[in-house]
């Protein structure tokens, strides 16, 4: 099951996404399916299957962020938060290899698209809770368990 947490920036990002395809793309495609529509013969129009489909993907899309944007809990930053890793961390680890890895630590609505952000339900991400800078962090991987090490905590933007 997922978390139900979530930024302020991905809270944001969601109602977003929610906003453009319920005020601008939802209506163009409506328009789309109608001209298509207006044609005649709907067996053999491609037009008017593609922008039917697509707007039955608007549709559940909208349905799901309506139903999550009510259910997530937004988790905005406090200062108790520093120097240990918390929801919303950006967090610099390296193992022993010399192998380093930077990432934010968000909820698993946020994940897409972000090679830099990981979610609050990975199993790195549970290892690395209410730890401190220069603390080691036994993962356990598919391939067996990983040590890393704590570089550095922050709670904006790692440059």
């Amino acid at each position: 099951m997922k978390t139900n947490l979530v930024t302020r920036e991905g809270y944001n990002s969601l109602q977003k996404e929610l906003d453009y395809l319920w005020r601008e793309q939802r209506p163009e495609v409506t328009k789309k399916v109608a001209w298509a529509a207006s044609l005649g013969d709907r067996s053999e129009n491609a037009d008017y299957h593609y922008n039917k489909k697509l707007l039955r993907e608007i549709d559940r899309r909208v349905r799901y962020l309506r139903k999550r944007l009510e259910e997530i809990r937004v988790v905005d930053y406090s200062p108790q938060q520093e120097g240990k890793v918390f929801f919303g961390a950006w967090v610099e680890i390296e193992n022993d290899d010399g192998e380093v890895k930077q990432f934010r630590i968000v909820g698993p609505d946020e994940i897409y698209d972000r090679k830099d952000y990981i979610s609050i339900d990975s199993p790195m991400a549970r290892a690395l809770l209410k730890k401190e800078k220069d603390d080691e962090v036994i993962v356990e991987t598919p391939l067996g368990k990983r040590s890393w090490y704590i570089n550095d905590i922050k709670y904006m933007e790692i440059k």
